[in-house]
């Protein structure tokens, strides 16, 4: 939408840094244009409305300066809350600053994503909620972000034999080969649970993804982290390793 202001987007800020001593470049993911970096002029000053609105995991409406629109750093023109859920703390927090690293990792600028924008929206909450519920967010999301960018193979399908997933085998998720027959391993996950989240996927409904990963939510989440390490060309996001670093200050 344009607007007197500029083009006025629903967005989320992802990440940001100094760009001078007045001024911020800021990561956003906007559910019409996907990722953007724009430059927020002036909003280190004490009076800068960007200082108070600028604030991760808080729905926004941001509105960019006409001119820049094509540009590859545009000009935040103005930023206003838009509601949502209340910041969040401990642990939620790292959750939250996990669930943006994936976003800046694997998410390419100017490419929209409404669906997992919504999604985005839909997990935060989550992540204030009981260690099982935001384990199943955490798990709900990493699959949506995976089947977005195009990462995620089909569930419902064994890729060796390219028949369907059978009920009562269990699967691995091979990030060379996809769904195979994986026998007693201890991470496999049994095919019923497999066909539930490709039902829900396929649904777009992200209710019954939520409960389909808390069937097998340890072993989902060993499977999951291990594709999506194979594909950031990483063992260990930023995230992952301050929450490990902090364990023992919070058990």
């Amino acid at each position: 939408m344009v607007n007197a202001r500029g083009v006025s987007l629903a967005a989320f800020v992802l990440h940001q840094y100094d760009w001078s001593e007045s001024s911020l470049i800021v990561d956003l993911f906007t559910r019409e244009q996907g990722r953007l970096v724009v430059a927020a002029r002036g909003a280190k000053k004490p009076h800068s409305n960007f200082r108070a609105v600028l604030l991760p995991f808080q729905r926004l409406n941001v509105a960019l300066a006409a001119g820049t629109v094509d540009a590859e750093v545009q000009n935040l023109r103005s930023a206003e809350f838009a509601g949502g859920a209340p910041m969040p703390r401990g642990g939620a927090l790292l959750a939250g600053f996990y669930c943006n690293e994936l976003l800046l990792k694997l998410l390419a600028r100017h490419d929209a994503h409404a669906h997992l924008f919504d999604a985005y929206a839909h997990t935060l909450p989550w992540l204030a909620a009981t260690d099982l519920q935001a384990q199943a967010a955490l798990r709900t999301f990493e699959l949506v972000v995976l089947r977005e960018v195009g990462l995620l193979p089909a569930l419902g399908v064994d890729t060796a034999t390219q028949q369907p997933v059978r009920s009562d085998e269990r699967y691995a998720l091979r990030p060379d080969l996809g769904v195979v027959a994986a026998g007693r391993e201890a991470t496999a996950l049994g095919g019923a649970t497999l066909l539930a989240l490709q039902g829900a996927l396929e649904a777009d409904d992200l209710a019954p993804l939520h409960c389909a990963c808390l069937a097998e939510l340890a072993a989902l989440k060993a499977q999951l982290r291990a594709l999506l390490h194979y594909h950031l060309g990483t063992s260990m996001l930023r995230t992952r390793q301050l929450m490990i670093d902090l364990q023992p200050y919070t058990a």
